[in-house]
């Protein structure tokens, strides 16, 4: 691999972390702590959003962000064919 190619491949691949530690990062923290009381006013299953985002969503979310890392990932190693 070239020297442009793998600076490529890493610019690609942290942007693609921070992409999706800022989804995180609004889902647990904004959501969980900042929107709380604006989010309370719906309910789910019973529960107040805030609450449900505060003790569940965030966990939810980063399971199913460790998916999309997973499979963007396989797809970028792909692409500068670097997979095993």
């Amino acid at each position: 691999m070239s020297k442009e190619s793998m600076e490529m491949y890493w610019k690609r691949n942290l942007s693609l972390m921070a992409a999706l530690l800022s989804v995180w990062f609004v889902v647990s923290y904004v959501c969980g702590i900042l929107f709380v009381e604006q989010l309370n006013a719906i309910k789910i299953g019973g529960f107040p959003l805030g609450f449900w985002f505060a003790q569940q969503g965030s966990i939810y979310v980063f399971v199913c962000l460790i998916f999309v890392y997973y499979f963007k990932m396989q797809k970028l190693d792909r692409e500068f064919d670097v997979h095993e």
